[in-house]
């Protein structure tokens, strides 16, 4: 189960890098023709800030263990995408856009995966 927990950590700290780091540095409008049309409804600052938490939660998914210091940190940042896909999902749901619903969905899953997992039975 340790080896599944790293696994998906790993996939869901790729993927929360990637997300965040696009919201992080690219305009709202560049980002809206992309097609993350959310990001009309939304100041630009709140855009980049969704951006900054989700690359501090993919930090937070990996360096901690990796470095032995402050593992509690690692479902922390687990609970804390978690909490970010059910605002996504509650947008999309609102915009009435159900084509990114499956992805938070499965992100959302993933995350509870690895919060349940490192805060219970597979602690560090």
């Amino acid at each position: 189960m340790n080896v599944a927990l790293w696994i998906v950590a790993g996939i869901l700290a790729a993927l929360f890098a990637a997300a965040g780091l696009m919201k992080a540095v690219q305009p709202k409008e560049k980002l809206a023709a992309s097609g993350l049309a959310w990001v009309e409804d939304w100041p630009a600052w709140s855009v980049t800030a969704i951006g900054v938490v989700e690359v501090l939660g993919a930090v937070g998914l990996i360096l901690p263990a990796l470095v032995d210091v402050a593992t509690i940190l690692v479902p922390l940042a687990a609970a804390g995408l978690a909490v970010t896909m059910v605002g996504a999902l509650v947008i999309h749901v609102r915009r009435k856009e159900t084509q990114p619903l499956p992805v938070n969905a499965l992100l959302l899953i993933a995350s509870v995966f690895v919060a349940w997992g490192r805060f219970g039975p597979h602690a560090f």
